[in-house]
């Protein structure tokens, strides 16, 4: 009688178990991904914002954030166990992650096996996290430099500095975003105290509109040479006090992406959301590399 009443017993909370256990399922790559698009804005209906590998239904063992899912980003993101990498930029070199001309390309199909070998997925979330208001990005990069008092008028995209001149500013810059390819246009002593602000690759009509008016010295990711560059030597010429700063684009988004990483831990209490920088990657001979392998994505 005792062994039946025991038997009872077990199968009783085998039963009173199984509804925990099946709350306790691992969280799938498709369900994280739509926790995140919810915590941004709506992507438009052409987004980008997609998945770029990876089978949506694997369990996800922890989220990796960074400006660009590199090679070394990647195998990064494996040796710390998170298999749910989010990406800023394309991972397949172009905008549309447009494969086809990469079929047969050694890169291109070893970084695809290597994310297919190791069940890692890769979401960009490029689209929504701009278009957020404001513009995630954007203020992430405002938190890195401590400007976040400078700012004018909630808009992120112009500040106001205590007076400084370029050579200092983009020293200042450099220091603080890490930035060893960090190139100028204009007076290294002109003084400077309105700036403006232009993340990215935001296109000539947006830099050269920005710095318009009172603005001094326009932030930039990266310019074509030919356009914005040579507006402000222009400008120069004409004895305006203009100026350029081109950060790179790596460093002009890379601290919003960061912050991502910051946005996100609310929403995996349970899972490790984890920040890894892509880093630059090109150096001048003036600030080379101490070795091949020398990243800042390893940091």
């Amino acid at each position: 009688m005792l062994n039946k009443l025991l038997a009872w017993r077990h199968i009783i909370l085998l039963f009173a178990v199984l509804p925990i256990a099946a709350i306790a399922q691992p969280l799938t790559a498709a369900e994280a991904i739509h926790r995140v698009q919810q915590r941004y804005a709506p992507a438009p209906a052409n987004t980008v914002d997609t998945i770029k590998a990876g089978d949506p239904s694997t369990p996800v063992t922890g989220i990796a954030t960074t400006f660009l899912d590199t090679m070394e980003v990647l195998r990064e993101a494996n040796r710390r166990g998170a298999n749910l990498v989010i990406t800023h930029e394309p991972t397949f070199y172009n905008h549309l992650d447009d494969t086809a001309f990469f079929a047969d390309d050694p890169v291109y199909r070893e970084k695809l096996a290597f994310l297919q070998q190791h069940h890692m997925v890769v979401f960009r979330l490029h689209d929504a996290i701009h278009l957020a208001s404001p513009d995630h990005i954007a203020t992430g990069f405002m938190q890195e430099l401590g400007w976040q008092d400078y700012v004018i008028a909630g808009n992120p995209s112009l500040v106001t500095i205590p007076k400084t001149t370029l050579l200092k500013l983009a020293r200042n810059l450099a220091a603080k975003l890490d930035a060893r390819t960090l190139r100028v246009v204009g007076d290294p002593n002109l003084e400077v105290t309105h700036v403006a602000i232009r993340l990215g690759a935001a296109g000539m009509q947006k830099q050269v509109t920005a710095l318009r008016g009172d603005v001094e010295v326009l932030l930039a990711g990266e310019s074509a040479e030919w356009e914005t560059v040579e507006y402000v030597r222009d400008a120069i010429a004409q004895h305006r006090h203009k100026a350029l700063i081109l950060m790179g684009h790596e460093v002009s988004e890379e601290a919003g992406m960061k912050q991502c990483a910051e946005d996100l831990r609310p929403l995996f209490p349970n899972l490790p959301v984890i920040h890894i920088p892509a880093g630059q990657p090109m150096w001048s001979p003036a600030n080379p590399p101490t070795s091949p392998g020398d990243k800042d994505a390893a940091k």
